[in-house]
């Protein structure tokens, strides 16, 4: 039986962006997700609002907003 305790955090902890690179310039970062930890510590969910066709997906620690 599993344990029913939720210790999942409820905001997420990660952010997921799609990232394509642009020759001599710097990348386009492009927020499409979020991501939590598993309860366990084992893994993440991750939900995504698009898919990217090209690029690469980057998981950053989520940040405070700058004033």
């Amino acid at each position: 039986m599993s344990d029913t305790t939720n210790t999942t955090p409820k905001a997420p902890t990660h952010v997921a962006y799609q990232v394509r690179d642009r020759e001599g310039q710097k990348g386009i970062w492009t927020r499409i997700g979020s991501v939590w930890p598993h309860a366990d510590g084992k893994g993440f969910n991750v939900q995504l609002d698009a898919v990217p066709l090209d690029g690469r997906i980057s998981l950053r620690v989520v940040a405070d907003k700058k004033d």
